[in-house]
């Protein structure tokens, strides 16, 4: 069983390798206006505001400390199963 510190630190990395992925996606759109860019502009936002969520999630979770890592552990786990289906979703 992985403690709550490398848990955290897996987490972490994790998340500093979408944050670059989704820059990677913002910057790689498609032509201005078309209607598939638009709809690829939404799915980029909710997975920012998915993404935005893990974080403050996982923030919230560091801030508690390991005791109280339980009680928070479901809102970050359900919080990064979005975020990984958004990315697959986009990128798909």
């Amino acid at each position: 069983m992985q403690t709550v510190e490398a848990h955290v630190g897996r987490m972490e990395r994790e998340l500093k390798r979408w944050a670059a992925k989704l820059g990677e996606l913002r910057s790689t759109g498609h032509a201005p206006g078309s209607e598939h860019n638009i709809e690829y502009q939404k799915r980029l936002d909710e997975m920012e505001a998915k993404y935005d969520a893990a974080e403050e999630k996982l923030d919230e979770a560091k801030a508690a400390g390991s005791t109280m890592w339980e009680s928070f552990r479901s809102g970050i786990d359900s919080a990064w199963n979005e975020l990984e289906a958004s990315f697959r979703k986009l990128v798909n």
